[in-house]
């Protein structure tokens, strides 16, 4: 098994620029570059003449014009939001308010697991608590306009709310920030849980469509091939957690420092986060134990 992902990070496209990514949908990429986000967030158009706006992305008065004068002239039916992170939601208030589109998709902003005692949510800066939806989208559920349909497909673990969309009439889903071309998606407690994003990885293997289109850079080709290789990187991953605590490591920080040689030191805490997350899985699952829940700060070692 591989754990090698091809990763497709050749995507110049400038801020603020109008592309047609299929006879359907167009995109906006806003200006919010960052480790995080790659080269900004993917704002997507669906649909002519009557359209929806998927993940409008963070509240930024440029990349909100750029949004209003992409649709002039057309009517905004829907706005589509994958889930509650600053750089895809907040824009949504400012474009309901100069359209009068309701807010669709993703439920409130939650976490997937209470917080444990004095534990502080690393994740809170990047939280759309205002988050309003006018309705809240379930698992399966169709959102539809003029020539276009957007099936609903529940797929949380990189938050507790995330959901992907699927483009009926063009076989292809908006993947949110679940798979993307440019990187692995950051799963980091108790915002996110790796159990659940691997059994939505295992529903997404099972489904049809071959493109993706995600909240950040290009377009996922090839998509089951992707997932499966999403999937083989996870168990790589917790293979590579088992071995070091087999050794010397006992903590988060001793797996981080074995496992991501050369690691950005602006990663280091999103890679920590993620550590915990397979931890939290490979605890539920009787792999590793510690005292008490699994925290950030805790020991772990093999289970007996």
């Amino acid at each position: 098994m591989s754990a090698d992902i091809p990763f497709d990070r050749d995507f110049n496209v400038p801020a603020g620029r109008l592309d047609q990514v299929t006879p359907l949908v167009r995109r906006i990429v806003a200006p919010n570059p960052s480790p995080f986000t790659f080269t900004g967030t993917c704002s997507y158009i669906i649909g002519q003449g009557s359209v929806a706006i998927l993940d409008p992305g963070p509240d930024s008065p440029e990349h909100i014009d750029a949004l209003l004068q992409a649709v002039a002239g057309e009517t905004v039916s829907h706005i589509v939001v994958t889930h509650t992170h600053r750089d895809h939601s907040p824009a949504a208030t400012a474009i309901k308010a100069a359209t009068g589109a309701p807010i669709v998709g993703a439920a409130p902003h939650r976490a997937a697991r209470p917080l444990h005692i004095g534990e502080i949510n690393p994740l809170d800066a990047s939280a759309d608590t205002d988050y309003q939806p006018d309705h809240m989208l379930a698992d399966g559920e169709a959102v539809e306009g003029r020539g276009w349909t957007l099936n609903t497909v529940a797929t949380p673990g990189h938050t507790a709310n995330h959901l992907a969309f699927a483009l009926r009439e063009e076989e292809v889903l908006f993947s949110g920030d679940h798979v993307m071309a440019w990187a692995t998606s950051i799963v980091a407690p108790p915002d996110g849980a790796m159990g659940d994003y691997i059994r939505s990885l295992e529903l997404l293997g099972t489904r049809p469509e071959r493109t993706y289109l995600p909240g950040h850079g290009g377009p996922v080709r090839d998509a089951p091939a992707f997932v499966r290789d999403y999937l083989d990187h996870r168990i790589a991953r917790e293979l590579a957690i088992l071995r070091g605590l087999e050794r010397t490591a006992e903590t988060v920080p001793d797996l981080v420092r074995g496992i991501y040689i050369g690691l950005d030191p602006r990663l280091v805490g999103a890679a920590s986060l993620t550590v915990l997350a397979h931890l939290e899985h490979l605890v539920e699952s009787g792999r590793v134990t510690t005292d008490g829940p699994a925290a950030i700060d805790g020991r772990f070692r093999i289970a007996s």
